[in-house]
């Protein structure tokens, strides 16, 4: 295997290795291209870099507790301990594993020290080489691996791992290195057979179980840090596979990082490779200590481990056993375990005071080699690998790459645009400008202007698709949240534009609307920013319903609401003043109003003329001779000459009786794109408030 080609330790980091690699392949080729698929060896034995004093990462007496409701309904609470004075070391160069049955706190304590709980909830001190670790510090210097493999289906693992490049990796580093760089991580991972196979999903065949946890993994890897959190990374998978994952988590370990993640089970050549154990039971520490110190651990406790039993499979049907049968519970392993660390606590303790601060400890780290969330130089940190700019290319070439492979989804959406155009086209083909079509011009408007906020809802399964891909890397700061509302909004653009074409061409000229070119034109623009403000408020809302169902049945009620309220069924003058608010918040009555503008703004335009009064009426049945009469009769009581011809209602007067008269067709054009971008900031405003991914 190609893991097991190198030694098993190095004072060198992964960023060096992979960085010399590419010096390696440039010395034999010419050029940054990769010229093999193996890892080079490029003499890790020995460095000229300075080096600093080890990482350790320590905590002290973690405590966390929630409360729970004791009976459903009433306002009892009781508190439910979760992490109970936890404490422990971990060093750089090992594997720190967490022990323990379901619910005995592993992910807690993970999520403790991973900076996933909030501040005023856990109780007791992280430190870094002795240092506080402040919760800003730890996103650059960290990464956080989650249970579950959360990756776009359609990438390649290749590709998977050169985003992750692209977002986590300085700008400073050449196109080329960052290749060199996902090659060599590639074949440290074991990916090469499956570097060009995409990840897949539910429908689509993609890599096995453990290549797509080893790809999760590379994911918050590619950046080299420090700091390594993983929650369970061997749930789910064979025993060959979870014993790949760790073996790789080792070379990870060894290249000068701390590792720590939580394990349920782990088999005999999985305890081999890790380092230090900690075991729980309901939040408390039984056991903290290296893997060769459990026998004697247990047989000091009076339950020694049989000679061919699996060590941590006997601890922990002991401590299960001990939390079902006994009557304290796992108590007295509890005791003897501060007892038996006291004694040995004086043998292990470090006297000798770090030779730096923190900040340089990482500072001389970054110096051999660890490119840690884009730190160029050796005397700053930023938060951000990457400009602001560069994040939302990046942001919008994966969406795309992703969406290119999956063109159906665009496809439905097309055709169910242009079937709807098609439908509408046919039923109102070629209206004329008589009373009856001038309601059937209203109908027509009032269900087009409708229908194309109805087909934004397909935006809600979208972000919910990609919502903890979005929180889990942007809690360690792989990129802006800006950067990937900007760019979400930016890639849409396109497809609302073809979309909005294909409707305006299918039924503008097909019903016969007025205005011409330029009347088309206003039309397109109008649907365009109809499309673009629906498709805004649908993403809006997607930011904060948690399910998908539930999503379709809120936008569903809400634009049934805002037509409601558009003035069509009703018009403005003819609203309740308790409900005239609703009206101008409507996102229909822009766009209609808008159209109706367009349409029946020309004042030279008569849309009603003498005899076309009765129409619509129990009059409109009488002859023509008999309507002239009446109009001869009404003129001689008005005072106005009112022949069969004169023109009664233009297209204004219809603009007065919907109630239309206080803003433009323009200004209506501008309110839609406002209301667009306006939702596109609540957007913003939710992914930053509701995307903490803490617990509280």
């Amino acid at each position: 295997m190609e893991l097991q080609k190198h030694p098993k330790k190095s004072n060198s980091t992964l960023a060096e290795l992979l960085m010399r690699v590419d010096d390696a392949h440039s010395d034999v080729s010419g050029n940054n291209t990769p010229t093999d698929n193996r890892v080079v060896d490029v003499g890790l034995g020995s460095t000229s870099l300075p080096l600093s004093n080890p990482f350790v990462l320590s905590f002290t007496n973690l405590s966390y507790s929630v409360k729970v409701r004791k009976k459903w309904g009433k306002k009892v609470e009781n508190s439910k301990v979760l992490l109970n004075n936890i404490s422990g070391e971990a060093r750089e160069g090992e594997i720190m594993a967490v022990l323990g049955a379901s619910g005995s706190g592993k992910s807690t304590l993970i999520d403790a020290l991973a900076n996933r709980i909030s501040k005023e909830s856990l109780k007791g001190s992280i430190t870094l080489n002795g240092e506080t670790l402040e919760s800003k510090l730890l996103r650059v210097i960290s990464a956080y691996v989650m249970q579950d493999d959360l990756l776009f289906p359609m990438l390649t693992v290749e590709e998977t791992l050169m985003f992750s490049a692209e977002f986590r990796l300085p700008r400073s580093l050449s196109k080329k290195k960052k290749k060199a760089r996902v090659q060599a991580l590639i074949d440290q991972l074991g990916l090469r057979k499956a570097a060009q196979t995409v990840i897949g999903d539910e429908g689509h065949r993609g890599v096995s179980g453990g290549e797509r946890r080893r790809v999760s993994i590379g994911t918050d890897i590619i950046h080299d840090p420090i700091v390594l959190f993983l929650d369970e990374p061997t749930s789910g998978l064979d025993s060959t596979s979870a014993f790949m994952v760790v073996k790789v988590l080792q070379r990870i370990a060894q290249s000068g990082s701390i590792v720590i993640m939580s394990i349920h089970q782990p088999s005999y050549r999985i305890m081999n490779l890790l380092d230090r154990l900690i075991f729980l039971s309901r939040g408390n520490t039984v056991y903290n200590g290296s893997p060769s110190s459990l026998p004697r651990f247990f047989a000091e406790f009076g339950h020694p481990i049989p000679e061919n039993e699996n060590k941590t499979e006997f601890a922990l049907d002991l401590i299960r056993e001990l939390e079902e049968n006994s009557h304290g519970g796992t108590k007295a392993l509890v005791e003897f375990n501060k007892q038996w660390q006291a004694r040995r606590k004086p043998r292990t303790i470090i006297t000798r005071k770090p030779n730096f601060s923190l900040k340089e400890a990482i500072i001389a780290s970054i110096s051999r080699g660890k490119l840690v969330s884009g730190a160029t130089n050796e005397s700053s940190l930023p938060d951000f690998a990457n400009p602001f700019w560069i994040e939302i290319i990046v942001i919008a070439k994966r969406s795309i790459t992703n969406s290119k492979r999956m063109p159906e989804l665009f496809a439905i959406r097309l055709g169910a645009v242009l079937i709807t155009g098609f439908i509408l086209a046919t039923m109102f083909w070629q209206l004329d400008d008589s009373p009856k079509g001038i309601q059937e011009r209203l109908g027509f408007f009032a269900f087009a202007m409708s229908t194309t906020f109805y087909t934004c809802a397909e935006a809600i399964p979208v972000f919910l698709q990609e919502k903890y891909i979005f929180m889990r890397e942007t809690a360690y700061n792989a990129y802006r949240r800006s950067s990937y509302v900007l760019a979400q909004s930016l890639i849409s653009i396109p497809s609302l534009i073809i979309l909005s074409i294909t409707f305006a061409g299918t039924t503008f000229f097909s019903v016969g609307l007025a205005g011409g070119s330029a009347g088309f034109f206003f039309f397109f623009l109008t649907i365009l920013a109809s499309f673009w403000a629906g498709s805004s408020f649908v993403t809006f809302l997607s930011g904060i319903v948690p399910h998908v169902m539930l999503g379709f049945t809120i936008v569903v009620a809400i634009l049934a609401y805002f037509l409601l309220f558009s003035g069509f069924f009703i018009s403005k003058n003819r609203i309740p003043l308790y409900w005239l608010w609703f009206h101008y918040i409507s996102l229909v009555k822009y766009p209609y109003e808008g159209v109706l503008r367009n349409e029946f703004d020309d004042p030279n335009k008569c849309f009603v003329r003498g005899v076309q009064m009765f129409d619509g009426s129990p009059l409109g049945t009488a002859s023509e001779a008999m309507k002239l009469k009446l109009l001869e009769s009404m003129s001689g009581v008005l005072g106005v000459n009112i022949s069969g011809s004169t023109c009664v209602t233009t297209g204004k007067d219809l603009l007065v009786q919907q109630g239309i008269s206080d803003i433009s067709k323009w200004d209506c054009l501008w309110i839609i794109v406002g209301w667009g971008i306006f939702f596109r900031v609540l957007f913003y405003f939710t992914l930053l408030l509701g995307s903490k991914n803490k617990r509280r």
